[in-house]
């Protein structure tokens, strides 16, 4: 089993920055396939990011491209997400999870997830 726990979220204002981190218990870190999701009030949980096994391999939903950036530290056993340029619209949960597939976008396909951090835009 896998335990994770992220961290970094808070209140910015709209156009700020923000670098979420998720750490994972274990020593098989460097097994999954990691990803980021986040859920806003009355919404879905929705995909935001992922990163392969290695780090060599990244992938972001359409909405986030280009202002999201996830990476992976295996010697710390961290993922992390940093956002920039952010919006209201990113008002959300932030997510942690791993998987044992190659590549994984959607929530049923994620095996174990953190509690959440909650980022919140202000306009």
């Amino acid at each position: 089993q896998v335990q994770l726990v992220e961290s970094g979220g808070g209140l910015v204002q709209t156009g700020g920055s923000l670098r979420l981190s998720c750490a994972a218990s274990g020593r098989t870190f460097s097994s999954y396939t990691m990803g980021w999701f986040r859920q806003a009030p009355g919404k879905e949980r929705e995909f935001v990011a992922g990163i392969s096994r290695s780090g060599g391999g990244t992938y972001y939903a359409d909405s986030v491209k280009g202002r999201f950036t996830i990476s992976r530290d295996s010697a710390k056993n961290t993922v992390y997400l940093q956002i920039n340029t952010l919006k209201p619209e990113d008002t959300a949960v932030y997510y942690c999870a791993v998987t044992r597939r190659d590549y994984g976008a959607l929530t049923n396909e994620f095996d174990y997830w953190g509690q959440g951090t909650q980022v919140t835009v202000s306009s």
